[in-house]
């Protein structure tokens, strides 16, 4: 699939407790993934993270990343999702990971902040689907 949106079919794996697998870029050029949190507002794919993080660090650097969010009811279903990060933004972030958390942890609140953390949200605009 050559898209640059999420197909319809696969929109409401964001609605379910789907992981993503991110893969940023390191310094080097060699492949870096995390499982993470995913999230998507019709446009943009959203990633959530604290500053400092290896994710963060790679993002801020070198904006290319590649996402696949699994069907946590279907594993053999999934979408793959290659684009850039074209903003990296602080506003709205904290409410946006307490968001993610009522999805993933059935809670109110991200319960693992820590005092000085700050949090970032990243917004992935795909180039393939």
């Amino acid at each position: 699939m050559s898209m640059k949106s999420i197909p319809e079919k696969f929109e409401n794996l964001f609605g379910k407790r789907s992981f993503g697998h991110l893969a940023t870029l390191m310094p080097d050029g060699s492949p870096q993934v995390t499982p993470v949190w995913v999230d998507y507002d019709g446009q943009y794919v959203l990633v959530n993270s604290a500053e400092g993080r290896q994710k963060d660090l790679n993002m801020e650097r070198d904006p290319r990343v590649a996402i696949s969010i699994q069907d946590p009811d279907d594993p053999y279903r999934y979408v793959q999702v290659r684009g850039v990060v074209e903003e990296i933004t602080t506003d709205g972030a904290d409410e946006h990971i307490d968001k993610q958390a009522q999805k993933y942890l059935d809670v109110e609140e991200y319960p693992h902040r820590s005092p000085d953390e700050i949090r970032k949200l990243y917004k992935i605009k795909p180039e393939h689907v």
